[in-house]
């Protein structure tokens, strides 16, 4: 019986027909396009900006910003890479960009992490940790201790690449990442 199902080189040909479809509606000005280019995309960019910017308010700042953006660069989309992909690195941009505005408004602040100001360790935990948990802390880190965790731990670059895109030289970001994760840990008991 011959296999039903398209294959994946049939699935991924069709997707990219229905992306070129999608862009040449939106830059015609078709607003339902640029909708179901929001719906489709919006939920992995929210979840970006929610982790580099620590906070879901803010991330939803960030993702309106992202997507008038994308609003504006549309037209200069080319179709060399997915449409998917070409989103993603644009709101990877806004992202950092959001994240070194901070950094230059936050320069002289101390890295404190504790909010009383203390320095002890944090009780032991007798719950397991949850997610909801692990996102509270991780937003409590610093902006560049942050930026550079999810940068690697969560969207999987590596240094070199954390290095280029956030301005600072490999071993910044190895070290930032290492700090980052010690907090965690102290946070999570």
């Amino acid at each position: 019986m011959p296999d039903l199902l398209p294959s994946k080189a049939v699935r991924v040909s069709r997707a990219l027909v229905e992306n070129d479809d999608l862009v040449a509606r939106c830059q015609a000005g078709d607003v339902d396009a640029f909708e179901e280019l929001y719906r489709l995309h919006s939920p992995r960019i929210y979840s970006l900006a929610c982790r580099m910017t620590g906070s879901p308010q803010e991330g939803e700042d960030l993702l309106q910003d992202i997507f008038l953006h994308v609003h504006r660069k549309l037209g200069s989309f080319r179709g060399d890479a997915a449409l998917g992909t070409w989103l993603y690195r644009l709101a990877m941009n806004q992202c950092l960009d959001f994240v070194r505005s901070r950094q230059a408004r936050m320069k002289g602040l101390t890295d404190t992490f504790e909010e009383d100001g203390s320095n002890e360790p944090a009780a032991p935990r007798e719950a397991p940790i949850t997610r909801l948990d692990l996102e509270r802390a991780v937003q409590r880190l610093p902006d560049g201790y942050r930026a550079a965790f999810v940068l690697h731990d969560v969207e999987g670059l590596d240094h070199k690449q954390i290095a280029g895109m956030l301005g600072i030289s490999e071993g910044t970001s190895r070290s930032q990442v290492f700090k980052a994760r010690l907090k965690l840990r102290a946070l999570l008991g």
